[in-house]
């Protein structure tokens, strides 16, 4: 077998046993959703502080993880106590600015203590790793009830299918029709043939959730259209993160598509985006 089938092996059976392990998380519970969210997150974040290392910045891993890991809960616990999302939106941006607030001045304190260079950089990466990847996550907590009054998984299950198809017909069209670089200096083989590709891959998508959820076919089409448009930048900013550190990949957990980071670029950028479309469209 040569090198190239048998990376194409391993590439699909992970990403066959990383969808199962996924969807079914999703569908299981809503407990067991929580755990995905709660273990991507510590994979995430190890991973992020790893790659700012890599450029001279000595983050607070213990302290970014462990405000990532509480802003989740905190977020996690609103949606269990109060399904009806709309009525707790007010209190629950309220404890997460009161959580931000507080965690600034932890993280000066723990710096005074650690005695390393850069204190500002320090602190600055510490935060954005709450901010690049645990915010999101949390806000993913709210998707399969937003849209209901009860636990409704396929939600978040459509979500995921949309952002898979945008990459899917990306990768089908640009390779067949590509020809004028999108951004060339961070993802040479992207192409604005295959970002359009990719768009009308990801409103089909929307289409068809539309249809097997009895939604309302105009909001999800426009919700397809944001995680489309907003998941390509994620995927071009978690490539501007790994080109500064030198990396090619974010990590190694899953065989033949890198960490955590490399397989949820698009979702780490696009959910905040897409919480807001769903609090107020659908």
């Amino acid at each position: 077998m040569n090198e190239k089938l048998k990376n194409l092996l391993v590439r699909t059976l992970s990403g066959a046993v990383l969808a199962v392990v996924v969807l079914g998380a999703i569908a299981w519970s809503q407990w067991s959703f929580g755990a995905l969210l709660a273990l991507l997150l510590i994979v995430g974040m190890r991973e992020f502080y790893t790659l700012t290392e890599a450029r001279g910045a000595a983050p607070q891993r213990i302290v970014g993880l462990v405000a990532g890991l509480v802003l989740l809960a905190l977020n996690f616990t609103v949606v269990c106590d109060d399904i009806q999302i709309l009525g707790s939106a007010n209190r629950t941006f309220a404890f997460g600015m009161a959580f931000l607030l507080l965690l600034l001045p932890v993280m000066f304190i723990c710096e005074l203590f650690r005695r390393r260079e850069n204190p500002a950089v320090n602190i600055a990466t510490t935060l954005l790793g709450v901010v690049y990847v645990a915010l999101p996550f949390s806000l993913m907590c709210y998707f399969p009830i937003i849209a209901s009054e009860e636990w409704s998984p396929g939600v978040m299950m459509f979500y995921i299918f949309i952002i898979w198809a945008n990459d899917v017909f990306a990768y089908l069209v640009g390779m067949s029709l590509g020809r004028h670089r999108l951004c060339e200096r961070l993802s040479p083989k992207k192409s604005w043939e295959g970002f359009f590709g990719g768009v009308i891959g990801a409103m089909a998508m929307g289409l068809v959730a539309a249809w097997a959820l009895k939604g309302n076919y105009a909001a999800w089409a426009g919700l397809a259209f944001v995680a489309s448009i907003t998941g390509v930048l994620g995927d071009l900013v978690e490539s501007m993160f790994k080109r500064a550190a030198g990396v090619k990949d974010s990590g190694r957990l899953i065989p033949g598509h890198g960490g955590v980071l490399d397989r949820f670029d698009a979702e780490l950028l696009s959910a905040p985006f897409v919480f807001v479309y769903m609090l107020y469209v659908m």
